[in-house]
C-alpha cells in the first residue's frame, strides 16, 4: 500500500496508510494538515471567556459551565499528568466515560500527550470491556464511580488484575488514591506542551463499531479523517460563530464525538450536552441556551417531537436536526418537521467513515425522501454482485471514498476492505436515484430473498411505519425450508395502541403493496433491542426470527 504513516506501533496496530492518499487529500483541501487542539489553542487566544461547554448532569440536575480557558486549564493538568506517568505518544487511553466535560478534557490531554484515545460506551461491561481494552492495549482507563446505578469503579479494578497491558485505572467521582481529581486534575510535575506531538496523519482514535452485525472491530482514524468530516458538515450547514451545538446522543460513539464534540471545538462555539437522555430537558435546553442545530438518530428526533407542549417553547433559534445512524422514515420527518419547526438533515456515514452523504435540509417533504448525495471530498457509488456500478433506482451494495475514510483496523490489517482504488464496501445495501441521491435499504446481511425475490426491506418498514399506533418497526428474514427466507416483522406500539396480523395486511394490502413483500410474521415488543447510538440490532432480530421459525409459528 505505500509508504506508512505515524508512530512505530501503528503497523502492528493495522494502520493503513500510502503517500498517494496523503498527497492527494491534502492538495485538494480536503485534509487541513491540522489536530483539533491547534483550533482550540486559537480560540483560547482570542476569546478566552467565551463558552466552551454547557453540561447537565442528570444525577444531580446541576449544569456545569466552562470557559475556553478553563477547560484549556484542565486539559493541561491531565495531559502533564498522563505524560508523569509514562504516558507517550501512540499509547492508548482508553475512557468509559458518559457526556461529561472530562470526557471532552480527556480526549484533548491525549492529543496533548501524543496518545491515541479510546472512547467506550458507559452501556459495556466486563464481557466487552476485557476483550475492548486488552485488544487496543491500553494502558490507562478512566471510569466513572457510578453512574445508572452501575459500580464502574469495580469493574476497573477487576480490569486492572485482569489486562496485562492495563496500568492505571482513574475514578472520576472517586475517593482513593486513583480519584480522577486527584491523581489527573492536581498541579503536575511536568508542564505539558501547548503543542501536540501529533501529526495530522497520526492515528487519533481507536473507535470499536457499534455492534449491529456481530462482533465490533477497532477503527482507526487520523486527525485529518475525523476533521475533514467536520469541515464537511460546517460548510454543508453554514455555520459559523453565533451558532451553538446540542449534543444528546454518547460521546463515545462517531456521532457525538466528531459533530458534537469536535465541530463546535473547531468552529469555537459553544457546546450543550447532557448525560441521560431526557425529551423534556432535553428541549428546555435547546430553548433556554437556543441551541441552534444538533445531530442524533431517530428516536431522539421523535422523542423531543412527542414532549407534551413542545410547540409552546421558544426554538426559533433551533435551525437543524442532522440525523444519522439508521434511515429516517417520511412520517418521521413530516412530524419532527411540524412539531419542532425545524429543518431536517438526513445524513447517512458509519464509523469508517463519520458523514458521507446529507441531503439538503428539510422543511417539508415535497420530493421522495433520500439520505443525501455525497458531501465534498467524498464519494458514493452503488455496485451489483459483479461489482459493476448498478442501474440508478436498483438496489446493489454501497461503496464510499475520500477525505473522511479510516486508516485501518485495529490489529486486523486484512479486513481494511479498502480496494486500488480506494473504494471502501460499506456493508450497506441501497439505490442511486437519477441526481446522484442514495436511499439506504438496510445492511447486506438485512436483505431478505423470498423465493428467490428480494423483498424492499426499507420500503416495507417505511409503509409498517406509516400505520396508526406504530412507535418503531424492523423487517427482517426468517429461515423458511420452502421459499428460504420470509419477512418477520417486529414492532413497538404507542401507548394504548394493539394490531393483529390481519389489520398489518390488512392495511398493506390497502397500500397496494404486492403480496409477495406481505411479512409472514408480525412480533410486538416492548422495544427494540438497540446499540448505544440507537441503532436497531436486526441480528438480534433475525435470532429472535429464527427461533419462532424453529417452533414453527409462522403465519402464512
Amino acid at each position: 500500500m505505500g509508504r506508512r504513516s505515524g508512530h512505530s506501533d501503528l503497523a502492528q496496530c493495522g494502520m493503513i496508510l500510502d503517500q498517494a492518499r496523503i498527497d492527494f487529500e491534502t492538495g485538494a483541501g480536503h485534509w487541513p494538515d491540522r489536530i483539533l487542539t491547534d483550533y482550540m489553542a486559537r480560540t483560547v487566544a482570542s476569546q478566552p471567556y467565551a463558552t466552551a461547554l454547557i453540561a447537565h448532569r442528570a444525577d444531580t440536575g446541576s449544569v456545569t459551565r466552562l470557559s475556553y480557558a478553563e477547560l484549556d486549564r484542565r486539559v493541561s493538568r491531565i495531559a502533564g499528568n498522563l505524560i508523569a506517568l509514562g504516558i507517550r505518544k501512540g499509547d492508548v487511553v482508553s475512557f468509559q466515560l458518559p457526556n461529561w466535560w472530562e470526557f471532552i478534557a480527556v480526549h484533548l490531554a491525549c492529543l496533548r500527550t501524543g496518545a491515541i484515545s479510546n472512547p467506550l460506551m458507559p452501556i459495556f461491561r466486563a464481557r466487552e470491556l476485557e476483550y475492548m481494552v486488552g485488544f487496543a492495549h491500553s494502558r490507562v482507563l478512566i471510569v466513572p464511580r457510578v453512574f445508572r446505578g452501575f459500580d464502574h469503579e469495580e469493574l476497573g479494578a477487576q480490569l486492572l488484575r485482569q489486562i496485562p497491558t492495563l496500568e492505571h485505572v482513574f475514578v472520576v467521582g472517586g475517593a482513593g488514591g486513583n480519584a480522577f481529581e486527584t491523581a489527573l486534575l492536581c498541579e503536575p510535575g511536568v508542564d505539558a506542551s501547548p503543542a501536540s506531538p501529533l501529526a495530522p496523519n497520526d492515528v487519533v482514535q481507536l473507535l470499536y463499531t457499534s455492534g449491529t452485525t456481530g462482533q465490533p472491530k477497532g477503527v482507526l482514524h487520523t486527525s485529518n479523517t475525523l476533521l475533514a468530516s467536520t469541515m464537511q458538515v460546517v460548510g454543508h450547514l453554514d455555520l459559523g460563530p453565533s451558532d451553538v451545538g446540542f449534543m444528546p446522543a454518547p460521546f463515545a460513539h462517531q456521532i457525538g464525538f466528531c459533530f458534537g464534540m469536535m465541530t463546535p471545538i473547531y468552529l469555537g462555539i459553544p457546546l450543550v450536552f447532557m448525560d441521560l437522555w431526557n425529551p423534556a430537558i432535553a428541549a428546555d435546553l435547546i430553548e433556554r441556551y437556543r441551541v441552534t442545530y444538533t445531530c442524533a438518530s431517530t428516536p431522539f428526533m421523535v422523542d423531543l417531537a412527542e414532549v407534551k407542549g413542545v410547540q409552546t417553547l421558544d426554538l426559533d433559534s433551533f435551525r437543524y436536526f442532522v440525523t444519522a445512524g439508521a434511515p429516517i422514515m417520511e412520517p418521521v420527518v413530516e412530524k419532527v418537521t411540524a412539531s419542532l419547526g425545524v429543518s431536517v438533515v438526513p445524513s447517512w456515514g458509519m464509523t469508517e467513515v463519520a458523514h458521507a452523504t446529507a441531503c439538503t435540509p428539510l422543511s417539508s417533504l415535497s420530493e421522495p425522501l433520500t439520505d443525501g448525495s455525497a458531501l465534498p471530498g467524498n464519494q458514493v457509488r452503488v455496485v451489483d454482485r459483479s461489482g459493476h456500478e448498478a442501474p440508478r433506482g436498483e438496489i446493489g451494495n454501497l461503496h464510499c471514498r475520500g477525505a473522511t475514510l479510516f486508516v485501518g483496523y485495529c490489529r486486523k490489517p486484512e479486513l481494511y476492505g479498502v480496494d486500488q482504488d480506494g473504494w471502501f464496501d460499506t456493508g450497506d445495501l441501497a439505490r442511486m436515484d437519477a441526481g446522484g441521491n442514495i436511499r439506504i435499504a438496510g445492511r447486506d446481511k438485512d436483505i431478505i430473498i423470498r423465493g428467490g425475490e428480494n423483498v424492499p426491506v426499507l420500503e416495507v418498514e417505511s409503509l409498517i411505519c406509516a400505520m396508526p399506533g406504530i412507535s418503531d418497526v424492523a423487517l427482517v428474514a426468517m429461515p423458511d425450508e420452502r421459499l428460504g427466507e420470509r419477512g418477520c416483522a417486529f414492532v413497538t406500539l404507542t401507548e394504548g395502541a394493539s394490531l393483529s396480523f390481519e389489520q398489518l395486511a390488512s392495511f398493506l394490502r390497502s397500500q397496494e403493496l404486492a403480496v409477495q413483500y406481505f411479512p409472514e410474521w408480525l412480533e410486538i415488543l416492548e422495544e427494540m433491542p438497540r446499540t448505544p447510538s440507537g441503532k436497531i440490532q436486526k441480528y438480534q432480530l433475525r435470532d429472535w426470527a429464527g427461533q419462532l421459525a424453529e417452533k414453527g409459528s409462522v403465519s402464512s
